[in-house]
């Protein structure tokens, strides 16, 4: 695989660190400040990641799409930081380098504004350990970026272990009553698939004999056989669909969201889930593109099931938060379907539908975390006639959960629809077993709506309040990516096409070197 790094920087300093680091930082700097500050927590948190959006998003806006079109196959990555790696950062080839291409900048983007808007939602929600909190929650930040952006298997995993602690600790410290059973739940399946991963990492540098753990290098020595690429495979596809999660390794996943604070749950569905799914693709994937391809009937079948699984156990929740938590399985079966289409609209849509989910279920359970903090109970039948008693917030649900049926106009139907026509392209049976699983997502997701929302108002919905102007603000750029990802989905789909292109060409050309038994290409 052609894998180039555009060494310039046109921002004249290390902006992709300055990004991943600054929330880091930031909770450096809160543990200096004076005890009893609450608001004082707040606003630090609130300016770091502000600060780290916006830095985000210029990476975003200033991101070549073109950049990359003239290599024939060859994914670029830009902003690399340091621009080239001369030695090993530590003992036995580790290196330090981070840089982004057009998947990853998507992501950063997204994990920049969730974490502002989870934070910006706190403020006024937040009120125990506010200085923990706010720490916690930017450790978590630039865990989450560093996986996006590490080029080092090793960098990766530090990250990646960065990630998983901090949202531990907010499930243990600020969730609810069976909070401390869903944390050791989290850590234990979790932590066993981190363990799989860095033997499997260690494991592919030491088979491939790269000199390094820097993927670039892995990449130009990895030529192995079929046999030992189907093993190192399968150990990072489990780690990683623990984290996805698909199905059958879901079950810690509803326990974290009901019990984890909202904040959390943003964080959690937003982005957490997505680092799975982006280590399919950066790393299993491309370093074992055969091993992958023979899996990928196995894992779209893994992803059909989640679909339906997720749409039926939603449908029998009693509680709003476990059903949209359940959605997710459903969600990013979709994600995984695509991706293992080996196509480029599956692969186009499965990516735009990794931001879509974090916007829309971030959402989501932004608005539960609003609902409960002034009724107190999550319980469906708890409530009725919100429409009446909160008509802002019973819009902005009504918006929020379009968005998560796929209704066009919104962002969440322009991923699915690429993602289920790759499936039909490569699978028929899939395809028509994912398309159903959609509709029954509707089905559940208007069914609550009209439990919530309409009928004769209950006693929980007599004395609740409409939203604030600082909820209405925490909501407001997500409502509007809502829109303009659906209406101008090329936004997003055009940095994701260009690297999405490269890796399919690389998928299909190792796949073939592999299965070559004189280890020629394949005529």
């Amino acid at each position: 695989m052609t894998m180039l790094l555009d060494t310039s920087n046109a921002l004249g300093f290390p902006v992709l660190s300055v990004t991943v680091f600054l929330p880091l930082v930031g909770a450096l700097l809160l543990v200096a400040l004076p005890r009893r500050h609450d608001a004082l927590y707040h606003a630090v948190g609130l300016m770091v990641s502000g600060t780290t959006l916006v830095l985000a998003a210029v990476l975003f806006w200033q991101f070549d799409r073109s950049w990359a079109a003239p290599l024939q196959g060859g994914t670029a990555f830009q902003f690399a930081d340091p621009p080239r790696v001369a030695a090993t950062w530590l003992p036995g080839g580790i290196t330090y380098q981070v840089a982004v291409d057009g998947i990853s900048v998507t992501l950063v983007l997204l994990t920049g504004l969730l974490t502002f808007v989870a934070l910006l939602f706190s403020w006024a929600h937040v009120h125990h350990r506010v200085r923990e909190y706010v720490a916690a929650m930017l450790v978590l930040e630039t865990g989450m970026l560093g996986v996006f952006t590490a080029l080092d298997l090793f960098l990766f995993y530090v990250f990646w272990e960065a990630a998983l602690l901090p949202m531990a600790l907010l499930i243990a410290l600020w969730g609810g009553g069976r909070k401390l059973y869903a944390t050791f739940k989290f850590l234990l399946y979790t932590m066993a698939g981190s363990a799989l991963m860095l033997v499997a990492i260690v494991a592919a540098v030491v088979v491939s004999g790269s000199p390094t753990f820097h993927l670039l290098d892995v990449l130009r020595q990895n030529n192995l056989p079929a046999g030992t690429q189907a093993l190192l495979f399968a150990a990072f596809a489990l780690a990683f669909a623990v984290k996805v999660p698909l199905f059958p390794f879901h079950t810690w996943l509803p326990d974290a969201h009901v019990e984890a604070p909202t904040a959390g749950s943003v964080l959690l569905a937003g982005v957490l889930l997505k680092l799975g799914t982006y280590g399919l693709v950066r790393f299993a994937m491309p370093l074992f593109p055969s091993a992958a391809a023979d899996a990928a009937p196995i894992l779209i079948a893994l992803g059909v099931i989640g679909v339906w699984y997720g749409a039926w156990v939603a449908y029998a929740q009693t509680d709003i938060k476990s059903l949209v938590a359940y959605s997710s399985v459903s969600h990013m079966g979709i994600v995984v379907i695509g991706i293992f289409a080996l196509n480029a609209q599956g692969f186009a849509g499965a990516t735009l539908q990794m931001i879509n989910h974090g916007l829309s279920t971030g959402a989501l359970f932004m608005l539960v975390g609003m609902l409960y903090e002034r009724a107190h109970s999550r319980r469906i039948a708890d409530f009725g006639g919100l429409w009446a008693r909160m008509p802002r917030f019973s819009v902005l649900f009504l918006v929020v959960t379009l968005s998560s049926i796929g209704l066009p106009g919104t962002n969440g139907f322009v991923g699915e629809w690429l993602a289920l026509l790759g499936t039909f392209r490569t699978s028929v049976a899939a395809g028509v077993a994912a398309t159903f699983g959609v509709v029954l997502g509707a089905a559940y997701m208007l069914w609550l709506f009209q439990r919530v929302f309409f009928g004769p108002p209950s006693g929980k919905s007599n004395d609740v309040r409409d939203l604030t102007p600082v909820e209405i603000a925490a909501l407001a750029p997500l409502i509007l990516l809502i829109f303009w990802i659906g209406l101008y989905p090329d936004t997003f789909l055009q940095p994701i096409d260009q690297a999405g292109q490269a890796w399919l060409d690389h998928m299909r050309t190792s796949a073939e070197v592999v299965a070559t038994p004189s280890g020629a290409p394949a005529p």
